[in-house]
């Protein structure tokens, strides 16, 4: 072989070489990306060429797909929307897919390993090829109750959240966010229908895509009293009982607790006061059970900082589904997620290491304020744990996975997370809660139901300042309420609501005012509708 033939012949050799490392690293190494990647329209397209699963509720799809005539074979739609978008999600030619059409899309779509009997069988019947489909625990009452009560008095939709729980599985009963968008318009075929959909969703400042009930964090307000209440009855050492009288001055100065004597008139000042410079109870104590149903600042921020410690309510919150407390700047709480259920959940946190040893962020750390955010899927878990004797149940959406033949691929069984209150106090700390809704200086009445036999709520307030100001004044405080129903004694059903910015009236009953009748029409509606039994 001459000098020349030799060199092309190298060169050649080289090329091939390089052909085949490529190919190796595409086909192997890079496959899985390529394969997964949204703009794989190749995958897409083929996707669109079978029907993709149903998602279903209490028998009754929410999320189908539908025959077309155009080039892409099946039309993915959504009958109600609005109202399970914070859940299903949505499934786009162009922007992918998020919710349970993202988080189960193997089972949706038919490819999951353990659909692959199901579609050689399609294949070699020369059926065409289907998807599983996925059924949900919410509860059809529920979850249009919880909907239809954020809408506000001028027929808008309120911003905020409800999430329901079955206390006693941990099941979720309701999950909704408001105000929504309509999933259909970014599953069209049509690009331009989705693109001005898009744009227009992402351009709303009331974040309508936005999943407040799992990926958004609030102040929790006067809500966390129930955590620093479970800590005071659990603390050995502290001997509080409901009955036990607490320390509830007009003014708490944490730095010098023998000190008395009323806030004075600056925002920028050490000193606790209860809201509105209201007096709890006798001006000087209270009862720990008077202290919960009344919401008093004061007696919660002498708890925490002479009695308890930040250790201690850290502990406890843990307990209830909090994260551990962070040191330095706050870390990002929404990755990795606290739970996937399967939606990724943000992880709720009492604050840094700092705010529990400081005595003036601690008083503030007390009633929800500082540091202290929560999910109001958390706020949920609370009210749940008080309401099943103090075991926290692992929430979950998803019930089953089924097999195009509606087989069962999978069943969640219930999981305890912890115990977070030992059964007996635990008794305490409900009846405490039942207090703020039935005691006269209670806070929460708007959530009683009187209209069903045997049904006992239980529940907490909370008005949450926002520390956003606009035009040099703060804006209206979020209104919470998170509660419970028994019935017999039974634990039914728990339920959270946040409404931002609810606290229009700027007083500590708006928890009450806005937020408890919420909780109260989904309780009422779950209850009507034979849930939990």
């Amino acid at each position: 072989m001459n000098r020349p033939i030799r060199r092309v012949a190298i060169a050649l050799g080289v090329l091939f070489a390089a052909i085949f490392v490529n190919l190796n690293f595409v086909q192997v190494v890079k496959s899985d990306e390529y394969r997964n990647h949204v703009g794989n329209k190749r995958v897409l397209l083929n996707e669109y060429a079978s029907p993709r699963g149903q998602i279903v509720v209490q028998g009754t799809a929410i999320a189908l797909s539908k025959q077309t005539s155009d080039e892409l074979k099946y039309l993915r739609t959504y009958p109600q929307g609005e109202l399970y978008a914070p859940v299903t999600g949505f499934y786009s030619y162009v922007y992918g897919r998020s919710g349970i059409e993202e988080s189960e899309d193997k089972v949706l779509s038919g490819d999951d390993p353990r659909l692959f009997g199901t579609q050689l069988g399609s294949l070699l019947t020369g059926r065409n090829p289907k998807g599983g489909s996925i059924q949900l625990t919410l509860n059809k009452a529920a979850q249009a109750a919880a909907y239809s009560a954020m809408k506000g008095a001028d027929g808008k939709m309120r911003r905020g959240a409800v999430v329901a729980l079955d206390p006693t599985t941990g099941a979720i009963l309701a999950a909704v966010s408001t105000p929504s968008y309509d999933p259909n318009e970014l599953s069209s075929h049509n690009a331009n229908t989705m693109e001005r959909a898009w744009s227009k969703l992402n351009d709303n400042p009331a974040k309508p895509m936005l999943n407040r009930a799992f990926n958004e964090l609030y102040a929790p307000g006067s809500v966390f009293k129930v955590i620093v209440s479970a800590a005071a009855l659990s603390d050995p050492a502290a001997k509080i009982t409901p009955d036990t009288r607490v320390p509830a001055p007009n003014g708490y100065w944490p730095f010098d607790p023998k000190k008395t004597s009323a806030c004075p008139n600056d925002p920028t000042s050490s000193c606790v006061k209860n809201f509105d410079g209201e007096t709890c109870d006798n001006g000087k104590t209270a009862t720990l059970a008077f202290a919960l149903a009344k919401s008093c600042n004061t007696a919660f921020a002498a708890l925490a900082v002479d009695k308890l410690g930040g250790q201690r309510i850290a502990d406890q919150a843990k307990l209830f589904g909090f994260g551990d407390p962070y040191t330095g700047d706050p870390p990002d709480l929404c990755h990795p997620p606290a739970l996937n259920v399967p939606l990724p959940v943000c992880t709720s946190t009492v604050g840094s290491t700092g705010d529990l040893t400081d005595k003036g962020s601690l008083s503030h750390t007390s009633f929800g304020q500082q540091d202290v955010r929560i999910t109001p899927l958390q706020a949920a878990m609370i009210s749940a744990a008080v309401a099943n004797n103090g075991s926290l149940m692992k929430p979950y959406l998803v019930a089953k996975e089924l097999s195009p033949n509606l087989s069962t691929l999978s069943q969640t069984e219930p999981t305890q997370l912890s115990q977070a209150l030992d059964p007996d106090l635990d008794t305490d700390l409900q009846e405490m809660m039942e207090g703020v809704v039935t005691a006269p200086e209670g806070t929460g009445g708007a959530a009683r139901i009187s209209d069903i036999p045997g049904v006992v709520v239980g529940g907490k307030t909370g008005t949450a300042d926002t520390g956003i100001f606009v035009n040099g004044k703060e804006t209206p405080p979020h209104a919470w309420f998170s509660g419970f129903a028994l019935q017999n004694g039974a634990p039914k059903i728990a339920v959270a609501v946040i409404i931002e910015n609810g606290g229009v009236n700027g007083n500590e009953t708006t928890g009450g005012l806005a937020a408890a009748p919420v909780a109260k029409a989904v309780m009422e509606a779950y209850l009507k509708s034979g849930g939990g039994h």
